[in-house]
Formats: structure tokens, C-alpha cells, sequence
């Protein structure tokens, strides 16, 4: 069994050892008072892959004994100074729930002890006027000794300031002022572990190399980027939907579709001899994603129709069928996403989008002028877009034309991500297009969510009818949905229109 909280920290370099070195904060922004607590003594083993590859992520884990919070502790990042902690109780090995959520970054590697860290802790809290405690200020007197071959040992002090649930994390930059009159500096280590492992001489960590022969403001360097930004961005969100966080899997479907996107969109740059197989298994993953997303989006879109209802349009047991229909069928999406980020298939992927990183298939347009090469590759996608949305103007409302919409839709994403990995190249120009194109998205999105609702809603009907209850209710949110489809294809013509306007694509052109 897990818990797992947010902490907000920073780690500076105290002016002298010991407890001399931590300053009086009293009077700081709302620190009305400074009371000490004891102080303890930590003794941590930090674990890792041989060659580094949690430390590489900003990723740590470590079994500490000591203080208030012993136990397994596996540490990730997630924005600015703010890191999630993932706690498990102590054991001889790695718990395997912590194994799973580092499988992303370890991808099945052996996970060894690297570093032990045994730390004296002098701990003060900083209160308000009310008693409350807003942050807490420690020293650390640290001893590291490496335990990869080859490794020593090192020492220094530490001083750290952590953020109270609850505290406006504004507390740290007034703090820190206070800190930096006082000479206090900043580390330049984010973590005891990097530290420790850069002091004993045992590395820094498994990093992707920057590969050789890319030149710098060139079409190959901005699709490098683009790709090493949503390869980092899919380890990190594994973890959320291993443990179905709201809008995990869905953030990561989006980033397996803008990984496929960039491959095919820029095919002028990497060549799809090397790219298509990556493009192939990134499909499967977000197929298998979309299961538990499509579910997701469902059960929230007709629960919340449901819950908009007067009570009279509510006949018989609607809301009971709404669940069971839910769970049969959420289980097994989950079960499924589950399953997929478990598979061999599913690390061999990431193994091969490292691959792309580390050595890029690049072509010969890879140095080329990104005006020329970038624009091309955008305006290309636009061309299918516009293909898409005539046609689909010319069939007549019904299912064929859905589809048609549906696949528009998808033409439509791949621009917008076509445009985000131009856009430091081209700059506002393909902003604008991809601004336009979103709302085109957008409409179409709603149109394609309301027939797919509309498919859920006949069957949940038939369904109750068969059961003998009445289908009433299933009926009426099924037309609302028609009705709604049916609308936003009216709004289309007009957003279209904006987003076709020649004039978006004249300096992509020229």
C-alpha cells in the first residue's frame, strides 16, 4: 500500500556548518515565530538502475530509516519546486508497487543500491501568528558513501526549506531574499542523490546524449526538441495512469498522438524507414489508452446530462443502469491500459523512441533552412485538412458524413501539432493557423463526442427496455444529443471559413 503527498522545497548552501548556520527568519512575510524540534538522525539507500536512469529524470528512490516518515520513498517531478512523494512502509526489497511506478524511467533495469546518505537533521518551524506551522527549515550535516564500484565518499551541509501544506509557495521567494543577505546561496544540485553521486565520482546519471551532425536553428534540431519534450513528457504521465489520476491517460494519449504526428508531419527531416515501426507501436499504445479515455469521457458526459435533468423526466432506475453499465465496462478499460503499460511491447517502445533521440535517422533537408522545409511540412497537412472538410461539406447528413467529420477531426490535430513543432521556427504566422485550426478541432470534437454519445445512449435504451423499465429518459438525452450534433454542424461552415481564410497561409507560402 502507497500514500503520497506534494512537497515544495528548496535547497540552498548554508553560510557555516552547524546549527550556527541556520538564520533567524522571524518577521519574513507572515513568520511571526521560529521554534525549534529535535533533531534526528537519517540513515538512506538510494536505488537505481547501474547506469543511473531515475537519478537522469530528476527520479529518486531510497529506503530511509530514521525520523518521522521512515520507510520507501520514491520521489518524482513535477513542476517548478514542487516534487510528489510516493511513500510505501519498509521492507528488505524494492516494494512493487514503486517498482511499477518507476518502470517507465528503469524500463525493467535491475534497480541496485548506488548510494547510502546518513544525515544528521537540525529542524526549526517557521509559525504564523496564530501558532500554525507554515514551513520547515532544516540543516543537514550529510556523509555520502557510494556503493558503485569505483566510488568514494563525500561531505557537506545542507540547508532546506520546505513548505507546509497549505502555505502560499510566494513564502519561499521571501525567504530566500532573506537568505541570500545572510549569504545563502542556492545548491546546484536538485536532489542529496545528485549531489552525493556527483561528489563520490559515480556519475550523473543516464542522460540521452545530444547527437552529433544536428545543426543548431535547423529543421532537425527543432523536431529533435519537440520529440525529446513529448518522449519526456510520456515517462512522466506513466506513472499518473498507472494509478488512474484524473486526466492522466488522457494527457497521455495526446502525447502519443503529437509523437506520431511530428514522425509522419516531418518525414522531410527523420526518415520513416527508421520512424514508421516507432509510429506503428505508438498507435497500438494510444489505442489501448483510448479504451479507458473513451469510457472516461462518456461516463462524465452522460452522468452530467443526467444530473441536468428535472426529476420528473427521470423514469425508473436510471441512474443504477448508469452505473452498472459504467463498471462493466471501465473495469476492463482500465484492466486493458493496465496490461499495455506492463507489456514488453510497451518498454521496447520507449527503448526505441530513445533511439530516435540518440540517433537520429536525420535527411538531408534535417540542415536545411526551417522556413522552407517547416512551412512545407505544415501547408502539407493543411492540404489534407481542407481535402477532408470538402468532402465531408459535400455528402448528406448522416452517418456517412460523421465519419467523414470524424476523420476531419483527426486531419485537423495533425496541423495544430504540426504548427506546435514549427513554431519556434516560424513563429506567429504558424501560430495563427494553428489557433485557427483549433477551433475547427474543437467543433468538430463536440460534434464527434455527441454521436458517440448518441450510439451509448441507444444501447443503455434497448437495454432498460429489455429489462422491462422504461426507456424514456435514455430517449430524451439521445435526442438532446442529435440535436447537439446536428448544431455544431451548422456552426462548422463559419469556423471553417475563418480557418481557410488565404490570407492565414500567405506567409507560410512565400
Amino acid at each position: 500500500m502507497t500514500q503520497s503527498k506534494h512537497e515544495t522545497e528548496r535547497k540552498y548552501e548554508p553560510a557555516t556548518r552547524g546549527a550556527g548556520g541556520l538564520p533567524d527568519l522571524t518577521g519574513v512575510g507572515p513568520v511571526a515565530s521560529v521554534t525549534e524540534a529535535a533533531s534526528e538522525k537519517l540513515d538512506a539507500v538510494y536505488h537505481d538502475t547501474e547506469d543511473l536512469r531515475l537519478v537522469a529524470t530528476s527520479a529518486t528512490l531510497r529506503r530511509r530509516t530514521g525520523g518521522a516518515d521512515a520507510g520507501w520513498h520514491l520521489k518524482l517531478p513535477l513542476t517548478g519546486d514542487t516534487r510528489e512523494e510516493v511513500r510505501a512502509p519498509l521492507s528488505d526489497e524494492v516494494p512493487r508497487a514503486l517498482r511499477e511506478l518507476a518502470l517507465s524511467r528503469t524500463r525493467g533495469a535491475h534497480l541496485r543500491p548506488v548510494v547510502r546518505i546518513r544525515s544528521t537533521r537540525t529542524v526549526r518551524h517557521l509559525r504564523d501568528a496564530e501558532g500554525r506551522v507554515l514551513a520547515e527549515l532544516s540543516l543537514d550535516d550529510v556523509c555520502a558513501d557510494s556503493l558503485l564500484p569505483g566510488g568514494g565518499r563525500a561531505e557537506w551541509s545542507e540547508l532546506e526549506v520546505e513548505l507546509a501544506d497549505g502555505t502560499d509557495a510566494g513564502l519561499l521567494d521571501r525567504v530566500e531574499k532573506k537568505l541570500r543577505k545572510k549569504g545563502v546561496v542556492r545548491s546546484d544540485s536538485p536532489s542529496k542523490l545528485a549531489r552525493a553521486l556527483r561528489d563520490t565520482g559515480s556519475g550523473t546519471g543516464r542522460e540521452v546524449p545530444r547527437p552529433d551532425g544536428v545543426v543548431a536553428a535547423s529543421p532537425g534540431s527543432y523536431v529533435l526538441g519537440y520529440l525529446r519534450e513529448q518522449v519526456g513528457r510520456l515517462v512522466a504521465l506513466d506513472p499518473a495512469v498507472r494509478r488512474d489520476l484524473p486526466d492522466a491517460v488522457h494527457q497521455m494519449r495526446v502525447t502519443c498522438r503529437r509523437l506520431r504526428s511530428c514522425l509522419r508531419s516531418y518525414r522531410s527531416v527523420l526518415d520513416r524507414r527508421s520512424t514508421d515501426p516507432v509510429r506503428a507501436e505508438l498507435k497500438w499504445l494510444a489505442g489501448e489508452l483510448g479504451v479507458a479515455r473513451d469510457q472516461e469521457v462518456l461516463r462524465e458526459r452522460i452522468g452530467t446530462a443526467l444530473d441536468e435533468l428535472p426529476d420528473d423526466l427521470v423514469l425508473g432506475p436510471v441512474a443504477a443502469r448508469l452505473r452498472v453499465w459504467d463498471v462493466s465496462r471501465g473495469g476492463d478499460a482500465l484492466t486493458r491500459t493496465r496490461e499495455a503499460l506492463d507489456a514488453p511491447r510497451y518498454l521496447l517502445l520507449l527503448d526505441a523512441l530513445e533511439g530516435l533521440l540518440r540517433e537520429p535517422p536525420l535527411r538531408a533537408k534535417a540542415s536545411g533552412k526551417p522556413a522552407r522545409t517547416m512551412a512545407a511540412a505544415v501547408l502539407k497537412e493543411y492540404g489534407r485538412l481542407a481535402g477532408r472538410m470538402e468532402h465531408a461539406f459535400a455528402l448528406e447528413s448522416g452517418p456517412a458524413r460523421a465519419t467523414a467529420l470524424h476523420e476531419a477531426r483527426k486531419a485537423a490535430k495533425k496541423v495544430r501539432y504540426a504548427a506546435e513543432v514549427a513554431r519556434p521556427a516560424l513563429g506567429k504566422p504558424v501560430a495563427r493557423l494553428g489557433k485557427r485550426v483549433k477551433k475547427v478541432q474543437k467543433v468538430l470534437g463536440a460534434h464527434q463526442d455527441a454521436v458517440v454519445a448518441q450510439e451509448a445512449l441507444r444501447a443503455l435504451g434497448v437495454a432498460a427496455h429489455a429489462a422491462g423499465e422504461s426507456a424514456f429518459t435514455w430517449g430524451l438525452l439521445h435526442g438532446r444529443e442529435r440535436a447537439g450534433a446536428q448544431a455544431r454542424q451548422r456552426e462548422l461552415p463559419e469556423v471553417w471559413g475563418a480557418a481557410s481564410d488565404p490570407a492565414l497561409r500567405a506567409p507560410l507560402e512565400h
